[in-house]
């Protein structure tokens, strides 16, 4: 095999390498804008689950059915919120 061949088969591979890296950055760019937008739906999703435990809890709390472990958790979400509401009125005052 001479060097021409060599030098034509060495450009060749080269040239089939650097396609190969730019499929692969397309890939990488279009896979992080995927793990993006799931990111942004997990997001959402933990949100509007958050809301739903909130009614549920409200729905308990309406309708009596609470069992002691609810009673107790309901009583300590009120502290947090009441210790917060007094934090934001100190903050406030000053």
């Amino acid at each position: 095999m001479s060097e021409l061949d060599q030098a034509i088969r060495i450009s060749g591979k080269l040239q089939q390498l650097v396609r190969t890296h730019e499929q692969l950055l397309k890939e990488n760019a279009k896979l992080r804008t995927e793990v993006a937008e799931l990111r942004i739906k997990q997001e959402s999703n933990a949100g509007k689950i958050a809301e739903l435990e909130q009614s549920v809890a409200v729905l308990r709390t309406l309708t009596g059915n609470m069992e002691e472990q609810d009673k107790k958790a309901l009583e300590k979400q009120l502290n947090h919120y009441i210790r917060e509401i007094d934090r934001c009125i100190a903050m406030l005052s000053e």
